[in-house]
């Protein structure tokens, strides 16, 4: 799989862009705030229908319009598909595949899958649950796209059920825990139903998970300055270097530990039925009642959860080093890179995903960046993004596009940079920046852009 074209229209700070792609490595090369990220997020935007940056889709809008447009050209098994996005913030989103309409934009997901490595991948290890369980779920989307209506009904039942709860709040009865809360029990199985599929399929998929990681680990660290890989190795493999467990509220509830998924035997062991998770988690509800009211949220379920990262034993959250916080961030995102083309849905071209690097190995020591670089070589296309040309590796030469203000710069037939890709311009030719004067700094005040 890979994107022989994007198109964008009115997105960021682009009034129009085309940008031509190849298989192989493309480099986005150009000082922060030029726009380089803003096309990488829209990429990763048509596979996901998010942004890995912002967590509502309005500043994705170019300034002064009311929508966004994307579209890229997607090659699976050497067939061509065109994917579109609309993004309309605050009303619902549309999508079309080839010619024809979906009837919801989230039947878009799986056309392209992506993975992306940036400098937020260091919060995965670092920073709050919340990241690790997108992490999860996103990978979850991608590899069954059924799952984004699952988490996008979840999150719509979770809303509801509590907003019941901090309505119940307010009358003295409710707190007290006296009398039926009407209404709560239809919410209860919705909530439980649903948060059952999303538990099941996360324990499942982090269980597949796991070795991919421990094995990419190894890798990444094998070269790094006081890394880990050889010495695991010696010790009894990567696997006992990291591991991922389970940190479920439904187990913490019922007075249960973390769920190791790195070792064979909890992979073979498998989880709970669907149907008694739901009855677990309707249970729980009905005991946490009073509580619920009381803080007008709902207590358990896979919102509150976490995937516990650890190393040699330890929490790496709390533990690890900050080049060995990088070599877990860049193994994540590896093992699910693995895992996608090695057990994802399709045909081996069809299960091989897009790598998207956006301004990564700036913030890697000259180890881990070489190390880095050796891994993702061989992937099908591989975009990356980079401040100045100093900081693409050399093991990763390809096709590299200019990017400052907005305007593209793209190499003909082998040649030097040459003007390009601005609105509805000639792929292959010269034409003007996309309008980005007029809209101030390309980034959104992260820095990149």
């Amino acid at each position: 799989m890979h994107v022989a074209h994007l198109s964008l229209a009115d997105f960021r700070n682009y009034e129009r862009a085309e940008l031509p792609l190849e298989p192989g490595v493309t480099a986005l090369v150009g000082p922060n705030g030029q726009g380089k990220t803003n096309l990488v997020e829209a990429l990763g935007y048509v596979a996901s229908l998010s942004s890995h940056r912002v967590a509502n889709d309005a500043p994705l809008v170019r300034a002064g319009a009311e929508r966004a447009v994307v579209r890229a050209s997607v090659v699976r098994d050497g067939r061509p598909l065109l994917a579109e996005v609309e993004i309309n913030p605050g009303r619902a989103n549309r999508a079309r595949l080839g010619r024809a309409a979906l009837p919801r934009a989230r039947e878009l997901v799986g056309t392209l899958r992506t993975v992306l490595f940036a400098p937020e991948d260091l919060a995965l290890v670092k920073g709050d649950p919340e990241g690790r369980r997108r992490f999860a779920d996103d990978l979850l989307v991608l590899l069954a796209p059924r799952l984004a209506g699952v988490r996008a009904e979840y999150d719509r039942a979770l809303k509801q059920r509590n907003a019941l709860l901090r309505s119940a709040g307010a009358t003295s009865a409710a707190r007290r825990g006296a009398g039926p809360l009407p209404g709560i029990e239809v919410w209860d199985h919705q909530l439980a139903a649903l948060g059952a599929d999303l538990l099941s399929a996360r324990r499942y998929l982090l269980a597949r998970l796991a070795p991919y990681v421990a094995r990419a680990y190894d890798a990444v660290a094998e070269t790094a300055p006081g890394g880990t890989g050889a010495g695991a190795a010696a010790e009894g493999g990567p696997a006992d270097v990291v591991r991922l467990a389970y940190r479920g509220s439904l187990a913490e509830h019922r007075g249960e530990g973390e769920e190791d998924l790195s070792s064979e035997a909890a992979r073979e062991a498998g989880a709970a039925p669907r149907d008694v998770l739901a009855a677990q988690l309707v249970e729980a509800m009905e005991q946490l009642r009073r509580r619920e009211v009381e803080r007008g949220l709902t207590l358990v379920g896979p919102h509150r959860d976490d995937v516990l990262l650890s190393l040699r034993g330890l929490p790496a959250r709390g533990y690890a080093s900050h080049g060995e916080s990088w070599s877990y961030a860049l193994a994540l995102r590896l093992g699910a890179y693995e895992l996608l083309r090695s057990e994802g849905p399709g045909t081996p071209s069809e299960r091989e995903p897009v790598l998207v690097l956006d301004d990564v190995f700036a913030e890697l020591d000259a180890r881990r960046r070489s190390r880095l670089a050796e891994l993702v070589a061989g992937a099908e296309q591989v975009l990356l993004t980079a401040a100045v040309p100093e900081d693409v590796p050399p093991q990763l030469t390809g096709r590299r596009v200019h990017v400052r203000a907005g305007a593209l710069q793209l190499p003909l037939d082998g040649g030097p940079a040459e003007d390009a890709v601005a609105g509805g311009g000639p792929a292959d030719g010269a034409s003007v920046p996309e309008g980005a004067a007029d809209q101030g700094s390309a980034g959104d005040g992260d820095g990149r852009g």
